[in-house]
Order: structure tokens, then C-alpha cells, then sequence
């Protein structure tokens, strides 16, 4: 297993880290455009945001098959499979001008980007110590964050300096270079074997991780965590754009620098999760970015702006404590774990959209921070039980593990 601080260390660290900056930035692309392709195709909130769940919904999708097929071809096959396959799928959006074709495009981006968000987590527990898999969970996740504010400001500003084709030629020319550095610095696989085992078996795999409550309530907290996180953004930038405000879209994208306060706290969880409990942290990151929608009710600019840091705080820090959770509970078959929970994850972000964007046109922030708090109460209950279910299996483990000693 690679220690913590060695050379390879620091390269399989990089080199994911880079890649997942890269998956984020261009899965989070147009969503600062929305209420400008909302104008332009003349759709609703509602329906324009089949841009962005089209891509989550279509990534949701793929990444168990992905995961499955890794399990055989290796991590890495995969992983570079996907970021290669990412500028192609971009350059097909520049060929249609039609909603429907933007849709389809989409789609097909989030399929090239489930090949890699499904084994890059499995990669790592396989490749680090317990360690350095910590440390470096926090690490790719905080990429995760800086891709995302990457994508979201550079479209919002180009597309507003320039068009919406430059802003994805210009993503679409740094993905393939970065691309290709993920490929120079990735170290081959020492850690992993290739399974040959069939269909049927990857499927009882599957069942075993839903079977497994500590895992699987872990994945729902994570599809909550970010159905709230990323729709609080979407509806805010709805109510930046419009009135009273009226902030043009490429200087209502720079609120996606509030992202950095996940960046930060991604860092942070991987330290949390040495001195303390990752439940605890869990129900602690829900409690800051729950504090965060209420603080934003406030129409003010800077209360909005501190409201989303903690929100992005918040998120961050649960979703890399629930992320490091599955990749340590999972039993076998870790890459299909870490992608069901990234299916939990995108579909949540997907449905969330759906039901956020409704509450914003049918009563404004206030009915949005209503309708997130609902779903924050569920998350509560969800952590609730998770501690009770660990808890209570600790105990069994102990117990298994005295019996045999005696």
C-alpha cells in the first residue's frame, strides 16, 4: 500500500485530483447560463433545467455499469477512457443550436463523465493506506470544488464576454491537455485484481451493498446532501439575475466563488475523520449549510453571499465525510460501492432541481428555504439512524471478535 507523503503518493494525488477537476468543471459548465438559455429557448426554470439534469441524470445512470466494467478492465483503462472521451462529447454540442440537441449533448457528456467519477475513489482505497487514502479523499474532493467554480465562472464570464461556443471551445481544449497530463502522471494499479466473475455476481454485489445499512443509508445522505447544495445555487442565480436585483448573468457567476469555502472544508474532513466521528461531522456540516438557506432569506447581497459560503461549507464537508464513509464500509467490491453512492448523489442533485425551481416560481426564496428545510429534517433522521445502525454493528463486531478470541 503507498504511505502517506511518498513520491507515488503525491502523483496518484495529483493526478486524480486534476481529473476530478476536470469532471466538475465541465459538469458544472452551463449552469450559471441557465436563466440566459431560459430567455433564449423561452422555457421555464423549471424546464431549463433539463440542461443540468440531463448531464447529472445520464452521469447518475452509467456509473454502475462503469464501475462494473472496471471491476475486470482495471481503474485506470476506464478513468482515462472517460476524461479522453469528455472533449469529444463537447465538440458535438457545437454542432446544433436547438434545446432539445443541447439536452442530448449533455446527456452524452455525462455518460463520458461517469467513467471516471466511478472508480477514482476505488482506485485510491485500493492503491492507499488508511492514511493516506484520508488524506487524499479530501484532497480530490477539494478538486471536486475548484472544478466547479472553475466551470461555472470562466462559462459565466466568457459566455457573457464572448458566446456560449467559446466558452466551450475554451473548456473543451483544457480538458483534452489535461487529459492528457491525468495519463502521463497515473501510476499503473499495484493494489488491484482484475475479476472475471459474471453478471450475476456484480448484481449480488449490488444487493449486498443495499443490504448493508451502514453503506447504503450513507449514499442516501449523500443524494439529500446534494440535491439542497447544488439547486440552492441554481435558484440563486435565478433570483440574482431578476429583480430587484438584476445582476447581469457573468457577474452573478462569481457567486460560484463561495465555493471555496468547500474547497476548505473538504480539507478539513479529511483531518475530522482522524480525531472524531464522521456521523457526528456529518449531522454538523447539514446544521452549517441548513443555517446558511436560512441566513440568505435576508434580501441583501452579503447575507446572501455569507449564506451560500456555509452552505458550500456544509455540503462539502458532509458529502466527504459520506463519500470516505462508503469506501471504508463497503466490503468488496469498492468501485461499485463509491458509484452507487455517486448515483444517489446525481440523482438527488437532479430531482432536487426539479422540486427547488418549483418552489422558487411559485413563491420565491421563502417557499424554496421551506421546501429545502423538509428535506433537511430527512437528512437529520437519515444521520440519526446511520448512528444508531453503526452503533449497534460495532457492538455485533466486538462481540464476533471476543467470542472468537475465547
Amino acid at each position: 500500500m503507498v504511505s502517506f507523503g511518498s513520491p507515488k503518493y503525491k502523483r496518484i494525488t495529483l493526478s486524480l485530483a486534476l481529473g476530478s477537476f476536470l469532471v466538475f468543471s465541465n459538469l458544472y459548465l452551463l449552469q450559471p447560463m441557465l436563466p440566459a438559455f431560459a430567455i433564449q429557448f423561452s422555457v421555464s426554470e423549471t424546464q431549463v433545467n433539463w440542461l443540468f439534469a440531463s448531464t447529472t441524470l445520464a452521469l447518475s445512470f452509467c456509473l454502475v455499469p462503469m464501475a462494473v466494467i472496471s471491476e475486470s478492465l482495471g481503474r485506470r483503462p476506464v478513468m482515462m477512457f472517460g476524461l479522453l472521451a469528455i472533449p469529444v462529447a463537447s465538440g458535438l454540442m457545437l454542432l446544433g443550436q436547438s434545446f432539445l440537441f443541447l439536452v442530448v449533448c449533455r446527456a452524452i457528456i455525462g455518460v463520458a463523465l461517469a467513467a471516471f467519477a466511478a472508480v477514482a475513489v476505488a482506485y485510491m482505497a485500493e492503491e492507499l493506506d488508511t492514511k493516506a487514502f484520508s488524506m487524499a479523499i479530501g484532497t480530490y474532493i477539494a478538486a471536486n470544488s475548484l472544478g466547479g467554480i472553475t466551470g461555472r465562472i470562466s462559462g459565466g464570464l466568457i459566455a457573457d464576454h464572448y458566446s456560449v461556443a467559446t466558452a466551450i471551445q475554451v473548456a473543451l481544449v483544457f480538458t483534452l491537455a489535461g487529459a492528457l497530463l491525468v495519463g502521463y502522471l497515473l501510476p499503473k494499479q499495484q493494489g488491484f485484481t482484475p475479476s472475471s466473475a459474471s453478471f450475476h455476481h456484480q448484481h449480488r454485489a449490488i444487493i449486498s451493498h443495499f443490504k448493508n445499512q451502514r453503506v447504503w443509508i450513507a449514499m442516501l445522505i449523500g443524494g439529500i446532501n446534494f440535491s439542497l447544495f447544488v439547486n440552492l445555487y441554481s435558484v440563486m442565480g435565478f433570483r440574482l439575475v431578476g429583480a430587484p436585483h438584476n445582476v447581469p448573468v457573468g457577474l452573478a457567476s462569481l457567486i460560484f466563488v463561495c465555493y471555496l469555502a468547500g474547497t476548505f472544508s473538504s480539507k478539513c474532513a479529511g483531518h475530522w475523520t482522524r480525531h472524531f466521528s464522521p456521523i457526528q461531522g456529518m449531522f454538523l456540516g447539514s446544521l452549517l449549510s441548513m443555517l446558511g438557506m436560512w441566513i440568505a432569506l435576508l434580501e441583501h447581497l452579503g447575507a446572501m453571499m455569507i449564506g451560500l459560503l456555509l452552505i458550500s461549507f456544509g455540503a462539502f464537508f458532509t458529502h466527504t465525510l459520506a463519500y470516505g464513509w462508503v469506501g471504508r464500509k463497503a466490503i468488496h467490491a469498492k468501485a461499485t460501492a463509491t458509484a452507487l453512492y455517486l448515483v444517489h448523489y446525481y440523482i438527488g442533485g437532479s430531482l432536487g432541481g426539479f422540486l427547488l425551481l418549483y418552489c422558487w416560481q411559485h413563491g420565491g426564496w421563502a417557499t424554496v428555504v421551506f421546501g429545502g428545510t423538509a428535506l433537511f429534517i430527512v437528512m437529520f433522521f437519515a444521520i440519526s439512524h446511520l448512528k444508531r445502525i453503526d452503533k449497534h454493528e460495532s457492538s455485533n463486531d466486538k462481540g464476533i471478535f471476543i467470542s472468537k478470541r475465547t
